[in-house]
């Protein structure tokens, strides 16, 4: 019996454990239908499956135990394939996936990035879902928390970018 009180309560804890070292990515239908009922800051990650620094980005940035935490307590964050398969459905429109062989895009990842097809490509939008900054290219850690407080805090509104990363304070070692 105690045994399998003891097996239970480790395997619970590594669940927890392993749910607080990864981001909570979610579908870009479910982020939208969760920032319904409870609004919060939007970030989008779109990235293909060839490309090289989006998988430098997820195996160093997106892995960074400060990143995750700071993401997962503050975002609904997104994971979009810039060449998807799966039809989206967003403000009554429906994005599929347009083209053939290397010259396919998805065309919500194509709306979003205003037709600059980029990855990988860091997408922001506030609560109200409007668009924020379209930011492409690989992030560094140091980098990408400034970034991630400069929209989640809001400075975007009333500090420009020189100011507010000359004051900004990291807690990354």
């Amino acid at each position: 019996m105690k045994k399998s009180v003891l097996l239970i309560l480790l395997f619970c804890t590594s669940l927890f454990t392993n749910a607080q070292n990864k981001i909570n990515w979610l579908s870009f239908e479910d982020a939208i239908e969760l920032n319904k009922k409870s609004p919060k800051p939007i970030l989008i990650d779109v990235y293909t499956d060839w490309c090289g620094y989006c998988k430098k980005m997820d195996l160093e940035t997106y892995s960074n135990k400060v990143i995750i935490d700071y993401i997962n307590n503050n975002f609904y964050a997104i994971k979009l394939d810039g060449e998807g398969k799966e039809d989206i459905t967003y403000k009554g429109y429906t994005f599929k996936l347009k083209g053939e062989g290397r010259s396919k895009y998805h065309e919500l990842s194509a709306a979003l990035m205003n037709g600059k097809l980029s990855y990988p490509t860091t997408i922001f939008m506030n609560e109200k879902e409007q668009m924020l900054q379209q930011i492409p290219g690989y992030l560094s850690t140091k980098h990408f928390e400034k970034i991630l407080a400069f929209f989640n805090t809001k400075a975007y509104i009333d500090t420009d970018w020189p100011e507010f990363e000359k004051n900004f304070k990291s807690n990354i070692k």
